[in-house]
């Protein structure tokens, strides 16, 4: 329900607003609530402030829900953004648990990056204390999602570990004390967290920009979206000159901003700054909120798949366990931003720079393949739930939307904790935002009518290039002959290869699986063969002689 409009019913009402001191959810009513599960009648939420601009609404359960379920308190907050109405709001409740929905004292309008880690903790520890005091509530769990998620593993992290968790020589800007007795929560649940606020700002820094004063003069040789470097408006296919080209031009630029940032801080320190205690820093195309983020965007072979196989859930109830591969479509990112100011450039100060948005990176290291992200110290900076989630002891479960690239970190998270306690799954389909995707994506099968088999050779460094393309309808088979005039190498030595599988639906094609298989020296057309199942049980792509990489996906297309 929106703040505003509550706001206005509670006093056309003459009803009291819910403080820090709490008005019960019941004195206020019903509202008639639209979830995923349909319509039901919750408790009008209670609006909650504490004065210091962290402000949102308590969402209560129907009575007659598990009473264990509505002991247990959820808190929502995004490090930057508006989630007082977010998805949890109301599909907790409808569910069963308790939830508090805050927005942390960051501006919610954009304009600035005015974020600050030691206020961003202390605002998460107003929420927590909050529910540990409310009475009826037992366990307290932190919600979150995207940004949210690089901040709830931090502020969990720091109030189990005191400012010992943050003030280390690793980091690039250690915390003070101001964060130490911090209330823990009792569990952890990361959705599709990203990367880290620092990480995502690394990534979104464009290396095209030429002068650190304006975003207008643009090296075309590294400008994601001249058709000369592989860009299209259905997506792009950067060529691995390129791709290298991009990523050494954002860890130097990156490297040059830090370095300056800290020098900054140095001289505000010993009292040689501009002024006394901070000093403003606007970076070019670097701001990394509205999807501005680079290369992944616009290229879905960066960040396409898991290393590893985990549990994917399906709609409908189905779960498989497979190497999970991202179902995102290409998209152009913020192509105005390079020169907007409000869109494209990050606008903060030298401290919160450093403490909330800087992260170490290895130049020579620095680098993004189909499933990982290298070169980066994610111990350096205090957003990165990777460098977070080490120093959590209580129950973690991370989630992946394959919808979006960031849920990628769900499987680097789960790797990172060393609680006894986490699980682990991804969403299939599911968008970053938590709706779900397009469902002309999601075809009965008996519209599943067609497809093609592309074979590539991949190296490396990323470069494809097409060897083999079959098209084939459901219950045929298909022989992939290699065309050695191209790669005369397979005579020689094992080649990856790697292929894509695509559904066409009324003209439009939609990459929904990936697959991989080896060619050995001997191939022949009797050595790979694609069997599409019957369609009624969906397709199947399986490899037929030769040596193979283990990792197959199998899938289904449902109804």
């Amino acid at each position: 329900m929106n703040l505003k409009l509550f706001a206005s019913l509670l006093a056309a009402n003459s009803v009291a607003i819910a403080s820090h001191h709490n008005v019960s959810s019941g004195l206020l009513g019903t509202q008639m609530t639209s979830t995923s599960l349909g319509n039901y009648s919750l408790p009008i939420p209670s609006l909650v402030t504490f004065g210091t601009g962290v402000i949102g609404g308590l969402f209560r359960p129907e009575l007659h829900q598990d009473p264990a379920k509505a002991k247990i308190a959820v808190l929502v907050m995004h490090a930057e953004q508006d989630y007082t109405t977010f998805y949890p709001c109301s599909e907790l409740p409808v569910r069963g648990y308790t939830t508090l929905c805050l927005n942390n004292a960051q501006s919610k309008t954009g304009v600035m990056n005015d974020l600050d880690f030691e206020t961003m903790m202390t605002d998460v520890g107003t929420g927590v204390e909050y529910l540990n005091n409310l009475p009826g509530i037992d366990k307290v769990v932190l919600w979150g999602h995207s940004g949210g998620g690089a901040m709830m593993a931090a502020y969990q992290n720091v109030a189990e570990n005191g400012a010992s968790a943050c003030n280390g020589t690793e980091k690039i800007y250690p915390c003070s004390s101001a964060v130490d007795d911090l209330p823990a929560a009792d569990g952890v649940l990361l959705i599709d967290a990203n990367f880290g606020l620092s990480t995502m700002t690394l990534l979104s820094v464009n290396p095209a920009i030429k002068n650190e004063s304006t975003g207008a003069e643009i090296n075309s040789a590294l400008n994601l979206y001249n058709p000369a470097n592989g860009w299209t408006e259905n997506g792009a296919n950067y060529t691995s000159a390129f791709a290298h080209r991009f990523l050494g031009g954002i860890a130097s630029r990156w490297n040059g901003i830090l370095s300056s940032a800290e020098e900054r801080n140095r001289l505000i320190q010993a009292g040689n700054g501009d002024y006394t205690d901070d000093e403003g820093l606007v970076i070019p195309d670097a701001n990394y909120i509205g999807f501005n983020n680079k290369l992944i965007t616009q290229d879905t072979r960066y960040l396409a798949h898991t290393v590893y196989k985990w549990p994917l859930l399906h709609k409908g109830g189905r779960v498989s366990t497979q190497v999970v591969p991202s179902v995102r479509v290409a998209g152009a990112g913020i192509p105005s931003a390079t020169d907007s100011f409000y869109d494209g450039a990050l606008k903060t100060t030298i401290t919160r720079f450093l403490s909330t948005f800087a992260v170490r990176v290895d130049a020579k290291m620095f680098n993004m393949t189909a499933d990982n992200i290298t070169g980066v110290d994610w111990t350096s900076s205090q957003t990165t739930p990777i460098g977070s989630v080490p120093g959590i002891s209580k129950p973690l479960l991370t989630m992946g939307n394959t919808g979006h690239y960031e849920y990628l970190n769900a499987e680097k998270i789960y790797l990172a904790a060393k609680t006894e306690d986490k699980s682990i799954a991804f969403v299939e389909g599911a968008q970053h935002t938590i709706n779900q995707g397009e469902e002309k994506w999601i075809r009965s099968n008996a519209e599943a009518k067609s497809g093609k088999f592309h074979a590539d050779h991949v190296n490396d460094a990323l470069t494809t290039e097409q060897i083999a393309h079959y098209a084939f309808a459901p219950g045929e088979q298909h022989a992939i002959s290699i065309d050695k005039t191209i790669y005369p190498a397979y005579n020689q030595y094992v080649a990856r290869v790697e292929g894509s599988l695509d559904i066409y639906n009324e003209g439009i094609q939609k990459t929904i699986a990936h697959v991989y298989f080896y060619a050995n020296s001997s191939v022949s057309a009797a050595d790979c063969i694609l069997d599409v199942s019957d369609v009624v049980d969906g397709y199947k792509v399986t490899p037929k002689g030769g040596e193979h990489n283990p990792r197959f996906i199998t899938f289904n297309i449902e109804n």
